[in-house]
């Protein structure tokens, strides 16, 4: 039985467009307070390392402010919440491994598609002076990467979205599927879609399965710090490239470390937990 904590809201498509109105709405804001701050002190702020930061974290903030405000709370009479509790150590020993082997995994696909060509190529060098863009303070990137997206987003992808349908009815899988695609799309382009779809339905499957938010959260996290340390210090998100093996050995590696804690996460410690 649901606890009463936590409010039984579903997503539909209207949901979706109070996320994206909030999104917008966010996003105008931090736009409209580096006018003023042009035309008061002279200085435009979208050349601060930390603006981005603050774009994003103002953009989901009131993204989930406008969900909670304009879905939640009118049709539950509950503001909303989430499940953030901690579960047994054994869980966190089956989880990280389960995330390292799907990470391995997209890296190998996401590696099949193409960096050159007429389209391929002119999208991943915009891409590429984004990330680098993105990359010039560690600092940022950091907790930009490492804290806040992870945070934000899987409230978003896995709390709002995937639990939203899953209440609407549809069955879990597909949720999680759902979920994951959205997750992948609104990275906006190819190299980022796999993995984040990818990633995204083991997140979905782990916050399915523990009904607890936090183990996503962290899930993402080490994702997100993995990369980061990838890219600061070989300057290529690319664990074949990071340890100087063929991405064919990644993808082995990847496939019997995920199958097995996969096996175990599912079959062997039979982990259900309900929101409590």
């Amino acid at each position: 039985m649901e606890n009463s904590r936590y409010p039984k809201f579903t997503f539909t498509w209207i949901g979706g467009l109070v996320l994206l109105g909030g999104l917008l709405a966010g996003t105008i804001f931090v736009s409209f307070l580096n006018v003023f701050w042009m035309f008061v002190f002279k200085e435009n702020l979208q050349y601060k390392e930390w603006f981005l930061m603050l774009s994003n974290a103002a953009g989901f903030l009131t993204a989930i402010a406008f969900f909670d405000f304009f879905i939640v709370r009118p049709s539950t009479k509950k503001k909303l919440n989430f499940n953030f509790s901690p579960t047994n150590f054994y869980t966190y020993l089956l989880v990280f491994p389960l995330m390292l082997g799907m990470m391995f995994i997209a890296e190998f696909i996401t590696a099949q598609i193409p960096t050159t060509g007429p389209f391929f190529g002119k999208f991943y060098e915009f891409f590429s002076d984004l990330m680098n863009q993105l990359t010039d303070d560690k600092a940022v990137m950091i907790m930009t990467a490492v804290i806040m997206a992870p945070i934000f987003e899987e409230i978003i992808f896995r709390g709002i979205i995937q639990k939203g349908l899953i209440n609407k009815g549809v069955k879990p899988w597909k949720a999680i599927l759902y979920a994951s695609i959205i997750f992948g799309v609104v990275h906006a382009n190819p190299w980022q879609f796999v993995g984040a779809v990818l990633l995204g339905c083991v997140l979905g499957l782990v916050y399915y399965k523990t009904k607890s938010l936090l183990l996503p959260m962290l899930l993402h996290g080490f994702n997100n710090l993995c990369s980061s340390l990838l890219i600061m210090y070989t300057k290529n998100e690319s664990f074949a490239d990071a340890f100087k093996v063929s991405e064919w050995i990644i993808l082995g590696i990847g496939i019997v470390i995920f199958s097995l804690f996969y096996y175990l996460f599912m079959k062997k410690y039979k982990v259900h937990y309900a929101e409590i």
